[in-house]
């Protein structure tokens, strides 16, 4: 058992706590609860094997993964306002899972024969893809998509993880080159509450201010 797979396996747990916490914000049952934890645990790995023709998804092949997915939700479930007291020890673990799974697609997807945006792609997908399915089963705009320094510190991992390819590393520098850009930027973007930048609301629809401005000329 390599140190790889069990961080994965950690943040697989991670994930899926996260992804049942959302279900305790809308007093989902049981079901809705496991529902969201395994498909924010494994949901971007699925997604990653589903587009490398990877089938059936590594989740299925080893069913650990949805294991440890139910066991996160079971305990949160169970358990939630004593694991929302330690949260900062959970989204330190989420940051280090982040890393971990960004660096897994990236290897993946490097295996496959991917080009270095496909390899970046995959990157970002198999570490965040979860959490946009579990935001779309609740309706909410992927967290992604409007909040936080999350994505962009997977994608930036898997730069990372191209460039050290290119460099002629060994497979293993190249893992941990992406875990710890990664990690490091996500660890940063808590500490600092660094985030992109944000494009303003307009007063307006483009049609109705197009309208307007047709007006004045006239």
């Amino acid at each position: 058992m390599t140190l790889l797979y069990v961080l994965d396996i950690v943040g697989t747990l991670v994930f899926s706590i996260s992804g049942a916490f959302r279900a305790v914000k809308y007093e989902l049952d049981l079901l809705g609860v496991l529902v969201l934890s395994v498909a924010t645990g494994v949901g971007g790995g699925c997604v990653r094997d589903l587009i490398l023709g990877s089938t059936p998804p590594a989740a299925f092949q080893d069913e650990t993964y949805l294991l440890v997915c139910l066991a996160g939700g079971l305990l949160v479930f169970l358990a939630a306002g004593r694991i929302a007291r330690r949260w900062d020890c959970v989204m330190f673990a989420d940051a280090i899972g982040l890393g971990v799974f960004a660096a897994i697609g990236a290897a993946k997807a490097s295996a496959c024969g991917l080009g270095t945006v496909g390899v970046i792609m995959m990157a970002g997908v198999t570490a965040t893809g979860g959490g946009v399915i579990r935001d779309i089963l609740v309706v909410e705009i992927p967290a992604i998509l409007r909040t936080d320094f999350y994505a962009t510190a997977a994608i930036c991992g898997g730069a990372c993880f191209v460039g050290a390819e290119y460099a002629g590393l060994p497979l293993g520098a190249q893992l941990a080159c992406c875990v710890l850009i990664t990690c490091g930027l996500r660890f940063l973007a808590m500490r600092f509450g660094i985030s992109l930048p944000k494009i303003k609301s307009l007063p307006s629809s483009p049609s109705n201010l197009t309208q307007m401005h047709r007006d004045r000329k006239d």
